[in-house]
């Protein structure tokens, strides 16, 4: 016992006459923590833990902010939803291209990735075209308004075929969601900010076929393009600047009114170059 007290006497007199010198350093240097935490959890054992976890934290943060712009989305406040599903996309492209660049894709970061696209760009359009189907109505929803969860389910079943189909590296089969969702939203958001496209949202038969169609299009089989460059050369890349070119020309045209009718015109330019897309 007195063999114990004067090592603890020596202890502080040591740590004191560090501290009056400013280094911590020898406070620490016989410290350990249990290693049967790190053996257990081989990430905390990765040296790397923020390199291949960077990009899942983009991931998580385009789900948090579809959850952000769903709510606001019920709360009719269209504008926030609106910066909400930008801020989704630019983090939905930003995790792929830090995985590659970093070389940290993960199956992880796959499954991350569509469980988060699920929810902005699946649920998120589905309960916009929900929104417009019930109108002014608050009770009482007529049976067929629900169809517009038809959105929900066939974003859910595009991206599935999409993590199984090894086909799609340089193009898409099919309307991609996020793509979808600016289609659907921005339509959605044009019509309650000027009263555009009313043709459309204040006909009940329209929204169903709009549904019936945004829907198909999930799952199509049409090519449709992707910007990713399998070659430099030009003669390779004309659908990407057909669509890059006239995409400029809508906004200018249309301004803010024309991004869901540059997926429009992304839709048909990809038809037109069918054979091209490879």
């Amino acid at each position: 016992m007195p063999s114990q007290i004067l090592h603890s006497a020596k202890i502080r007199k040591v740590g004191s006459q560090k501290l009056e010198v400013g280094n911590f350093s020898a406070l620490f240097e016989n410290f350990y923590l249990p290693t049967s935490i790190f053996q257990q959890n081989p990430y905390f054992c990765d040296m790397n833990f923020i390199k291949n976890n960077l990009a899942n934290a983009f991931t998580l943060g385009n789900l948090f902010s579809g959850c952000v712009g769903i709510v606001h989305l019920f709360l009719g406040d269209y504008q926030t939803t609106a910066i909400c599903i930008i801020i989704s996309l630019v983090l939905d492209f930003f995790d792929g291209f830090i995985a590659r660049a970093m070389n940290s894709s993960s199956n992880l970061g796959g499954q991350l990735d569509s469980l988060a696209d699920m929810v902005s760009f699946g649920f998120l359009p589905g309960f916009t075209m929900f929104l417009a189907m019930i109108g002014n109505r608050y009770t009482d929803f007529p049976w067929y308004t629900y169809l517009g969860f038809f959105v929900t389910l066939f974003s859910c079943l595009r991206l599935a075929i999409f993590n199984l189909d090894d086909e799609q590296k340089y193009y898409f089969k099919g309307l991609n969601t996020p793509s979808n969702t600016i289609l659907i939203f921005g339509l959605f958001y044009a019509y309650k900010e000027s009263g555009r496209f009313s043709f459309l949202f204040e006909n009940e038969i329209y929204l169903l076929i709009f549904t019936v169609i945004s829907s198909w299009l999930l799952i199509s089989p049409i090519k449709m393009i992707a910007m990713k460059f399998k070659s430099k050369q030009l003669k390779d890349n004309y659908p990407k600047l057909a669509l890059l070119i006239g995409g400029i020309l809508i906004l200018l045209i249309f301004k803010t009114v024309g991004i869901p009718l540059i997926i429009i015109y992304y839709i048909l330019i990809s038809l037109i170059f069918q054979k091209q897309l490879k």
